[in-house]
Order: C-alpha cells, then structure tokens, then sequence
C-alpha cells in the first residue's frame, strides 16, 4: 500500500488508530493468522464510512470484523486494510424497553446493561463473545434464543459508503444468516427490543447459561466457537464424535475433547492445520453419514 493511502486513513481517523503490520493472531479469539498491512479503527460512524469510500475509490482492498470470535486468518499476511469495529466503537444507550448499540459492543456487554436495567430477552447472549455488530450479520444463537428475536432495527453501510437502515423481517433473518450478510453489509448500529423484568430472574438465567458454558465447552483453549452449523435433523457434534474424531488433531489444530463441535489451538496451530483439520472432518462425516457439515466460522484468505 502506497504511504498516501496511509496518510489519508490517518487523517480520517487520527494516527493513533491506524496501525502498520498488524499480527492478526492478536485479533482473533483461535490465535492463528498473518500480518495485515493496515489496521484501522475508526471511531464514530462517519469515521467508518470515510475509511470505506477512500478504500473502494482507490480499489484498495479490505475487510471489515469485529471481536474475531469466529474467524480464522490465513497464515499468508492480509496485503491491503483490515477495518475492525469494536471496542471504539461501542456506545450503547437505554431508553425504556430499547437498547441502541453501536456495532462493536460486545454482546456480552449489551446483555450486562440489559441485567442493569431490568430487560429480560437477552440473557441466551450473555456469554457469546463476538459483538452485536457480529451478531446481528450472522443471527448469532444460543439455547433457544437468537438475535432474530430481539432486533428491530440496524444501521448499516453498503461497499460504496452508502447508509443501509433496516426495520424488523427487512433483516430476512433466518438460521445463522441475514440480509446484512447475504448482500455484504457493514452493520454500524443496532436497537433492540427487550421487555421489563425480573432482575433476580433475568440474572439467575444467565448465571445458569453460563454455567452450562463452562462444563461443556472448551473455554480454557483458543477457538473460534462452533466451528460447524447445525445440520437440519442432527448435531455437528455428535456427527463428528460418532465418526471417532474426539482429540483428533493435526499439528497444533484439535477437535476438542470436552465438545466435538470446536477446533482448539493447543498452543502452536497454524491457520493452514485448522482449514486442514476442518475439510478432513468434512470428509470423513460425509463419508460416512452423507451429511455435509457447513462451517460457521469464516475462513479469510491472505490478498
């Protein structure tokens, strides 16, 4: 990338929020992946789209995440501008029965000021790690609950800079997907519709969830979450479990032991061992049952 595209993208933001060669392992919750050459992370919204119109002007590639939660960076370095909303840009507001959240609010957080503020609906996200900017693009879910349910509305950005705003089955939700992921939006913004509650309640079901959590999913390793979606009439699991891959591993990637739906780092995985250990899951699950397992974690390749 050519110093005045930096130059420009610090001017945008402030250069204390642009950052040259960016290990992306550090910015992923699996712990694997290149350098990317520029990491920028705007802070107001508008920040956002300058960043984004400067970028398709000059066809400079990009890719936008968040917390990295679900993602996996390939091991060859990201030659162009990695936009990561999160922790900049993550204002979240309470007005009654509706929480406005900026997109890179982690869920987690969101569902902490719900508790706060006696709204019940949110607790199923308490222990979700990704943001809400996250969750709204892929329908993020958990025992019973999905965001489908609580959403009423997002901001969103389109790849020419354009503002996007969506009102309730605008979104097309449905499993694991979106309208926003289906046409490559950049969700900026989300409302939620929680209703008043118990907080002794609310707090005990999240409490409950969470333990739920932590005796069957392997929170004391690197991952990115479940790695599969969930086949119509069974569990990725359980497929892979009854196909005899718990612990199975290749090089630092393993099928977890404690639940055979996540892909562990153990310490010194690449990106290239996890895409491995996950085409050989696939592999053998559908040689065996005939099911093919879809992955919910995104894969993104070096440019």
């Amino acid at each position: 990338m050519q110093e005045n595209y930096i130059s420009e993208l610090q001017k945008i933001c402030g250069a204390h929020l642009v950052s040259k060669n960016v290990p992306l392992k550090e910015h992923t919750s699996i712990k694997v992946g290149g350098n990317v050459s520029i990491m920028v992370e705007p802070d107001t919204i508008e920040k956002v789209r300058s960043c984004i119109t400067l970028l398709q002007k000059n066809n400079i590639p990009f890719f936008v995440m968040g917390n990295g939660s679900n993602l996996i960076f390939s091991d060859e370095d990201y030659d162009g501008v990695i936009i990561k909303i999160c922790s900049k840009l993550s204002k979240i507001e309470v007005d009654g029965e509706y929480i406005t959240a900026e997109a890179g609010a982690l869920l987690s957080k969101v569902a902490s000021v719900a508790l706060e503020n006696s709204l019940t609906g949110l607790e199923f996200a308490s222990g979700i790690p990704g943001t809400i900017g996250g969750a709204a693009f892929m329908n993020a879910g958990a025992y019973d609950g999905e965001m489908k349910k609580v959403i009423v509305e997002t901001l969103n950005i389109d790849g020419t800079g354009k503002l996007v705003k969506l009102r309730g089955e605008e979104h097309d939700f449905s499993y694991r997907c979106s309208r926003i992921q289906k046409e490559g939006l950049i969700c900026l913004k989300v409302v939620l519709k929680l209703e008043k509650g118990d907080p002794k309640e609310i707090k005990a079901k999240m409490m409950e969830l969470n333990n739920r959590r932590r005796e069957k999913q392997p929170l004391d390793l690197p991952s990115a979450g479940s790695v599969f979606k969930r086949p119509e009439g069974y569990f990725a699991g359980k497929l892979i479990e009854d196909c005899g891959l718990r612990g199975f591993s290749i090089g630092g990637a393993q099928i977890s032991s404690k639940h055979c739906g996540f892909i562990v780092n153990t310490g010194n995985a690449t990106s290239d061992d996890i895409i491995r250990l996950i085409e050989h899951i696939q592999k053998t699950v559908h040689e065996k049952t005939g099911v093919l397992l879809d992955p919910e974690v995104r894969v993104i390749r070096g440019k």
